[in-house]
């Protein structure tokens, strides 16, 4: 007995001892900045499972460490990751503190709006900076989803997977995401922007870094589109060292994602190598069984040479090369108001055949050109290709053989009972009934643009000086046919073939020459950007028409539409101290008129006020706009519920009016222990009227009174974002809350076959890390399963997308 006492005593005396020996390692992880402290930042050694994560503060603690030499690792999604050698003493504590960088702040060669999020301080407007870390948490594949997290955006859905987004800022039209700047890397983005604005193609959520939003005055360096604002999509970038990804998921409706990519820089030469490809079966139910889903690939490769790092000018050439295509059984054919409150992911048999086919290509060539305390030069050459033919169901003919369109069919069903009962599968009288347009385009976009940026002392004072100039042109080229169907017991019977150019035969292009001059003045603490934007556009169409599909020039129509414009603006910031900042700005607004010589730039002067507040533990902006247009412009799209032309219509004087207001708080502030639990609140208050009266032909506004509210933009949005984070698992929950809208200009109380759903709906993600390099995760849209309504066009209502689930597995290297 007293041997086995012995035994314990002597073996709890060589553990205690053994613990006591042992080592602490702490410190504290800043920004560049030195005073922006980082939280949930990994901090491990290599080859143990020694590890933990900062808290609010920037501070870590690991205990417990053997003596020896150990490789210590910081690491943080969209940081360079940091590595050093440390020795660890018994009975003692290390400090160490460090300091990391964005990887984002050092793409010189790729156009960057904001520096990532420590440039926000510098920029006196209203900018958004949605971080790696932040895209990671719920993985989106559709980027409303993504975007709910910023103030001012203003969103019409869909499909219920985010494939064609309507996005507008701050009271500007949403249709098809045509009147903001859209861009990669600095890249204009639309497959025609200035002839075809309306953004058939938005580059894959799923595989970008980062995502920048600038509504301020200092966006008219990216025109041309200057009234609400510029999206900036950031591209995976090569990474410093050897590194890559993998993401496997899967989940309901047989929804599939895939993310991979690998890259590498020397010296010298660096390279990434990415795909992403997804897909689903679809949630709706097409009468009588069948495809409801969608297939896309999108695949990229990065390419650069560089000079030495050290050269006394230092150079660099970046190729970039993507192709993605996509193949989607997406409808304009959505559901009468009785059909959607009985089966609302119902799809009628009318739009069996119904199927989008793109294809997208991109190419650039970036050369940067480094002169030491002097200037810097970033030239990039790039074109793009698109094509795309949706084949969709556009009129049905009623017994009476008269030729009525899907909207008209839905919107009043009752009139037209015996072609609606076509729509639901009924036997047709005549062998047309259903005609189905090949709304077949192709477009194709480049240009080529150079950034010259310098900046120097004079005295107290800093001077950034930044002059751009671009050349770019694009072209649609819309040659389209119609095909007719009867309906047999169900089925669809193709009974007369098309001719292609038989409906739209028209080819419309643009040129722009497009320059601006931003000045930066910084005195102390205060910050003043004046700049001044020119374009100088021609827009031409050669219309064809129906009767001559081959284009000999029988009854052919030019039009051409030339504009020149000067586009000013200033931003002022003063910054009261380290953490609170006011500031303010004014600009003009403009967009592209099209090639109708009788249609005016869309011309706004815009205003906005704001207050700026970041610390460690709660960060925030509130912010004031309006925007006073002289003509707002609307355009004639199938997807807006229009004739599908694309013209552009004056719409007169509208006053958009709203307030903006984030803030995130760190709930637990005070813990060392490596959790924190981050809470963030967006809200949006948004008003827009019309100041004249008019009769409009496009269908999606019809006949305008003054004071009449615009559609499809909600008064009030809310999102709210709550989270705990461990260095070894993540969970976040997030709600949105999205008021009733408009589906037609009106005022006073919203007609119940006038207005979309108000909804809120709910969705949570989680992550457990198995390895420092291996992770799991699951995510979940729309916990409640919520039906609601978000849009009553292009025809009839269209749902939400009802609950769903996703996970997989992670893995980085």
């Amino acid at each position: 007995m007293k041997k086995t006492i012995l035994t314990i005593v002597c073996t709890l005396s060589l553990f205690l001892a053994a613990t006591a020996q042992k080592g602490t390692l702490i410190g504290t992880i800043v920004q560049r900045d030195s005073s922006t402290a980082l939280s949930g930042v990994s901090v491990y050694l290599d080859g143990t499972h020694l590890g933990t994560a900062t808290n609010s503060r920037g501070q870590y603690v690991i205990k417990d460490i053997p003596p020896g030499e150990y490789t210590m690792v910081v690491s943080n999604i969209g940081y360079f990751t940091l590595r050093s050698q440390i020795h660890i003493r018994a009975n003692e504590m290390l400090k160490a503190d460090l300091t990391m960088i964005e990887a984002i702040s050092t793409l010189a060669e790729v156009t960057i709006m904001t520096g990532g999020s420590l440039g926000l301080k510098d920029i006196p407007g209203s900018v958004h900076y949605i971080s790696p870390k932040e895209i990671e948490r719920f993985s989106y594949t559709d980027i409303n989803r993504t975007l709910r997290t910023v103030p001012g955006i203003n969103v019409q859905e869909e499909d219920g997977f985010g494939l064609r987004p309507n996005i507008g800022l701050r009271g500007t039209g949403v249709e098809r995401s045509s009147k903001i700047t859209v861009m990669e890397d600095g890249v204009l983005s639309a497959p025609a922007p200035y002839s075809a604005p309306a953004a058939y193609y938005f580059p894959t959520i799923g595989r970008m870094q980062a995502i920048e939003i600038l509504k301020g005055s200092s966006q008219i360096k990216y025109g041309p589109y200057t009234t609400g604002g510029a999206i900036n999509l950031i591209s995976t970038y090569i990474p410093h060292e050897f590194g890559g990804k993998v993401s496997l998921l899967g989940g309901s409706f047989e929804g599939r994602s895939v993310h991979a990519f690998v890259g590498n820089a020397h010296k010298n030469f660096g390279y990434v190598v990415e795909t992403f490809q997804y897909g689903s079966d679809g949630f709706k139910q097409l009468d009588n069984g069948g495809q409801t889903g969608f297939d896309k690939k999108d695949y990229l490769v990065k390419f650069r040479i560089s000079t030495n790092p050290a050269a006394r000018v230092y150079q660099s050439l970046t190729f970039k090369a993507g192709q993605a295509t996509e193949t989607s059984e997406e409808t304009y054919l959505g559901l009468t108001q009785e059909d959607f409150n009985s089966t609302p992911y119902r799809r009628y048999a009318a739009s069996q055949k119904d199927v989008m086919k793109t294809k997208h290509a991109q190419y650039s060539l970036t050369h940067l050109v480094q002169f030491p305390k002097l200037f810097d030069i970033t030239t990039t050459a790039y074109h793009s290709d698109f094509s795309r033919n949706w084949y969709k169901l556009d009129k049905v003919k009623n017994s009476l053989g008269n030729k009525i369109s899907i909207a008209s069919l839905l919107e009043d069903p009752s009139t037209f009972d015996d072609a609606y009962a076509i729509l639901g599968g009924a036997g047709s009288t005549f062998d047309d009934a259903l005609e189905v347009k090949a709304n077949n385009r192709s477009y194709d976009a480049g240009g080529i643009q150079t950034v010259l940026r310098t900046d120097f002392h004079t005295g107290k004072m800093q001077h950034d000086v930044e002059i751009g100039l671009r050349y770019h042109e694009d072209q649609v080229d819309r040659y389209q046919w119609a095909d007719y169907y009867a309906m047999e017991d169900g089925v669809m019977k193709l009974t007369s073939v098309g001719t292609p150019g038989t409906e739209s035969n028209t080819i419309e292009s643009a040129q722009a020459i497009a320059a601006y001059l931003q000045y930066k003045l910084r005195v102390r603490h205060l910050t003043m950007i004046p700049g001044l934007r020119s374009e100088h556009i021609t827009m031409s169409a050669q219309e064809y028409g129906k009767n001559d599909p081959d284009r000999i020039g029988t009854q052919l129509v030019l039009r051409s539409n030339t504009v020149n414009v000067l586009i000013p603006g200033i931003g002022v910031d003063f910054q009261f101290n380290d953490y609170l900042s006011v500031f303010a700005g004014v600009h003009k607004g403009f967009a592209p008129p099209g090639s109708h010589d009788e249609t005016v730039p869309e011309k706004s002067v815009n205003y906005e006020l704001g207050l700026r507040y970041t610390k460690n533990r709660v960060s925030g902006q509130l912010v004031g706009f309006f925007n006073d247009y002289g003509n707002l412009l609307g355009s004639d799209l199938a997807a807006a519920g229009g004739g599908g032309t694309g013209d552009l219509f004056n719409g007169g004087e509208v006053k958009a009016k709203g307030i903006e207001f984030q803030m995130t708080y760190e709930l637990l502030a005070a813990n060392t222990q490596g959790f924190s639990l981050p809470l963030s609140v967006v809200y949006t208050y948004t008003d827009a009227v019309f100041l004249n009266a008019f009769e409009s032909d496009f269908e999606g506004w019809g006949e305008v009174a003054r004071n009449d509210e615009l559609p499809y933009l909600a008064h009030h949005q809310c999102a709210v974002v709550l989270g705990i984070e461990h260095h070894m698992f993540s969970v976040h929950v997030s709600g949105r809350y999205m008021d009733a809208m408009r589906t037609q200009p009106g005022q006073g109380e919203i007609l119940a076959n006038e207005k979309t759903d108000m909804y809120f709906v709910c969705d949570a993600s989680a992550n457990y890390k198995v390895h420092q390099h291996l992770s799991l995760f699951i995510n979940s849209t729309n916990l409640t399963d919520q039906i609601y309504v978000v849009a009553r066009r292009p025809a009839g209502l269209r749902p939400g997308m009802p609950r769903a689930f996703n996970a997989g597995v992670k893995a980085v290297f």
